[in-house]
């Protein structure tokens, strides 16, 4: 099972990869709106377009976001 498998399989859902500074303003974006939030770093192998996340300058930069409610039950 994959981590994005499993991480479904948890309850969350994933949102999208970004980077700074818009990763730390939709972060904060969906705890106001009452989401947990979880940053993974990029898997390569689920994302469409991936130039930008495999050149080692940017690597670290990027993050996936994941969210799902407060107290749900999965």
């Amino acid at each position: 099972m994959s981590r994005e498998e499993e991480l479904k399989k948890e309850g969350w859902e994933k949102r999208f990869t970004i980077d700074e500074p818009r990763l730390s303003e939709m972060v904060e974006q969906y705890k106001e709106l009452g989401f947990e939030v979880l940053l993974e770093p990029v898997d390569t192998s689920s994302e469409e377009c991936f130039s930008c996340f495999i050149d080692p300058a940017f690597s670290d930069r990027y993050k996936t976001i994941y969210t799902r409610r407060k107290n749900s039950s999965f």
